[in-house]
């Protein structure tokens, strides 16, 4: 895949104008409030008695998210360690979920509390109840109540990520003043969102060639992924208004996050990347409120640093006081 975005010294300093709607923090104040009044009671960790690991402790998780739903997850917990301990909140990518937790074992391994958070209607242990209002006729997530912010899909899964941080911080094991929210693609997105809803319950951000971004960019230009979902939609609905989908798209939008998010980051980007084009990573990161750096990777497609992205995770935490050995 070759460079088809932007020059680098463009992106840095790209800053594209995009409104937030004026309602935008009395939204998600009011989706939040809601959603934690309907909780109905706290998480609940049940061990995994049969896990053959020696070294790591497995919890199933559910935990109430959106509508007070129950929200899927694995907690794993470096055994024999000793806490209070920092945790990482890690939000999974488009049409994955939690999986299995011998696929999640790098952040324990490290000496973190690690909470895995299984993606509503995605994964296969969260289902997603909530009807779909108006017409769909695209497959996949990313035009699903498209016509309302109200009845978007995202509103429902950002909400459930925001509560998987409220669930984590109750749990005696962890430090709530040490909790890192952590994804690529769509959970890059997904913890920029976090980020910058959660507030100071959040301690930092590890944003992956993050999704959810500039949307409109996003569905002019990106070739692959899930992007090309709302071109196709709109394609369907030429007929009508295009901007009331994006009126929508805009109370989601990881470009408003991020001015509201004051906790340190470490993003990254691929520069190769068809599925989240750099450019959309760069609007978002260049409006990053908090303490920001961002990891380049020229040669990188959407896998961006692959296997060499951790270690600069473990390394930039280690370096902010948030490594498993501080405190």
């Amino acid at each position: 895949m070759p460079l088809t975005d932007l020059p680098l010294d463009e992106l840095r300093e790209y800053r594209p104008e995009v409104p937030a709607p004026a309602d935008f923090d009395a939204f998600w104040a009011d989706t939040l409030a809601t959603a934690r009044a309907a909780a109905g009671g706290p998480a609940v960790y049940t061990p995994v008695a049969d896990a053959p690991l020696t070294a790591v402790d497995v919890f199933d998780v559910r935990f109430p998210g959106w509508g007070g739903q129950p929200v899927a997850g694995w907690l794993l917990l470096p055994r024999g360690a000793r806490g209070p301990l920092p945790a990482v909140v890690q939000y999974i990518g488009y049409s994955g979920g939690r999986g299995l937790y011998t696929e999640h074992l790098l952040w324990s391994a490290a000496g973190y509390a690690h909470l895995v958070v299984d993606s509503r209607g995605q994964g296969h242990e969260t289902p997603d109840p909530d009807p779909v209002p108006g017409p769909q006729y695209v497959r996949g997530f990313m035009t699903r109540g498209i016509q309302d912010p109200e009845h978007y899909y995202y509103r429902r899964i950002m909400t459930d990520c925001v509560r998987a941080v409220d669930a984590l911080r109750e749990h005696p094991a962890i430090d709530p003043s040490r909790i890192v929210v952590a994804g690529g693609s769509q959970g890059g997105g997904l913890a920029l969102s976090t980020a910058g809803l959660a507030g100071d319950a959040v301690a930092a951000a590890l944003v992956d060639v993050p999704f959810l971004c500039h949307y409109r960019r996003s569905a002019e230009i990106a070739s692959a992924g899930p992007y090309p979902e709302i071109a196709e939609y709109l394609g369907f609905h030429q007929r009508h208004d295009p901007e009331a989908a994006f009126r929508t798209l805009n109370y989601f939008d990881g470009l408003h996050f991020a001015p509201r998010a004051s906790a340190p980051t470490l993003f990254s980007v691929a520069l190769m990347d068809p599925v989240c084009p750099p450019s959309t990573v760069f609007a978002a990161y260049n409006r990053y409120a908090g303490e920001k750096e961002i990891t380049v990777w020229p040669f990188g497609d959407h896998a961006g640093g692959r296997g060499s992205q951790p270690v600069e995770q473990l390394r930039w935490l280690a370096a902010r006081g948030l490594g498993a050995s501080a405190g």
